[in-house]
């Protein structure tokens, strides 16, 4: 079989093979990567078209956070206490810094919402929050894992920890935290960096999947067909010379 392969024939079809299996495995990643711009396109889509509401006609404090409520915007009314941590090791544009979380209560219900109002390089002060009532326009998103840091200094965590922050901060919490996109109609805090809310976990495009798949099987094809061509004229090749030392023998 490999005298047959490394005919000038076969070899000029196994070129062809080749380059066919490459122009659709290139072909099948592309249909992977639009299957995942779609899903994150349609994500983007689906959180701007819903309606700015009220904090507290979304979700009450120690309610669950309610599902697909990660990217909702809501609008509140309160003040910053001035209770300020830092969530540490956190980058924004590839530099590492920290999350400046405030603790906002809530004017209609007294409870406490943890507010991301921006991000500072690492080593640099923030800024401490604006006094007096605040309308906040925020961006929802569930409680984080456990802090887990160790050797930390007081006022930082590793991440957004509801669960330590209600026995930290006095009263009633809200069981997720919002990213600050404006208060009193400012866009940005002085001195902070604020920090886009992130998507929620996108699924694939299952249809683009699929043609990703297509691709890939035929990308195979041409090799498959190159193999069965090869081995089905080596086995020819050998019965007609087997034929011919028979007849040689008699």
């Amino acid at each position: 079989m490999l005298r047959t392969a490394l005919r000038p024939r076969y070899l000029g079809l196994l070129a062809l093979a080749l380059v066919i299996g490459v122009l659709c495995v290139i072909a099948g990643r592309w249909q992977w990567s639009v299957a995942h711009d779609e899903a994150r396109a349609d994500t983007v889509r689906e959180i701007q078209d819903r309606p700015v509401v009220p904090l507290d006609d979304f979700v009450q404090p120690l309610e669950d956070f309610p599902d697909g409520g990660s990217g909702q915007r809501v609008t509140t009314t309160g003040e910053y206490t001035g209770d300020q941590v830092l969530v540490v090791d956190r980058l924004l544009n590839d530099e590492l810094g920290a999350w400046v979380v405030d603790r906002f209560v809530v004017a209609g219900t007294g409870a406490n919402l943890a507010v991301v109002r921006g991000w500072i390089p690492k080593g640099e002060t923030p800024p401490p929050a604006p006094s007096g009532t605040i309308e906040l326009l925020g961006s929802l998103a569930p409680k984080e894992a456990p802090d887990e840091g160790v050797g930390l200094a007081d006022g930082e965590m590793t991440s957004v920890d509801v669960a330590k922050l209600v026995n930290v901060w006095p009263g009633e919490i809200y069981n997720g935290f919002a990213f600050a996109m404006s208060e009193d109609g400012r866009e940005q805090a002085p001195g902070l960096e604020r920090v886009p809310p992130p998507l929620p976990d996108t699924s694939l495009q299952w249809r683009n999947v699929m043609y990703a798949v297509q691709w890939w099987v035929f990308a195979a094809f041409p090799l498959w067909m190159w193999t069965k061509m090869v081995r089905q004229t080596a086995r020819r090749d050998e019965a007609v010379e087997a034929e011919e030392i028979k007849e040689h023998v008699t």
